[in-house]
């Protein structure tokens, strides 16, 4: 087994992002890679955490939601929820309102990891935000992005932004 001191997070496997309300079919294509990579992080012994992007029912106020007019990840609705059987007893989620979560970021600091692996999805948008929060507060901790655990809002902006992670010393992989 390996060291408790790698970090998988999964950023935003949410229904609203897979098939719902911003729903895509790259998300769709990666959620059985995701399950995979969960799994064998778990049989690994690795530390698995999870964001959920979480609004509520004055989204359409927020600057994020005059940005992005479409009602997503409302608190407590099937769409905020995870994706089903990839949470385990033991995990923790952390409820974000913006798109990177110092929660995680810090989390990671403080937990002695000496890696962090982020998948999910939006990789242009929250995967990213998170990637980059996590090496500002570690800048020493070596972060990574799976890429094909990856899906962007676009397959372009999914090149994109790995290309601008790799630019700021997170490896793909």
């Amino acid at each position: 087994m390996e060291s408790t001191k790698k970090l998988l997070a999964v950023i935003d496997m949410q229904n609203d992002f897979i098939g719902g309300a911003l729903g895509t079919e790259e998300a769709r294509a990666v959620l059985p890679r995701v399950r995979a990579r969960i799994l064998l992080a778990h049989e690994r012994g690795e530390r698995v955490v999870f964001t959920r992007d979480t609004h509520t029912g004055g989204y359409l106020f927020t600057q994020e939601g005059r940005r992005l007019p479409v009602v997503h990840c409302v608190k407590d609705t099937q769409g905020w929820q995870l994706a089903d059987g990839l949470v385990r007893a033991g995990d923790l989620v952390f409820d974000k309102p913006a798109f990177g979560c110092t929660q995680l970021a810090r989390f990671a600091a403080e937990g002695g990891f000496e890696e962090a692996e982020l998948i999910g999805v939006c990789t242009d948008i929250c995967v990213i935000s998170n990637a980059l929060l996590i090496k500002a507060f570690s800048p020493e901790m070596r972060v990574c992005v799976r890429a094909d655990c990856c899906a962007g809002v676009t397959p372009q902006r999914h090149q994109t932004a790995l290309a601008a992670m790799q630019a700021c010393q997170i490896d793909l992989v």
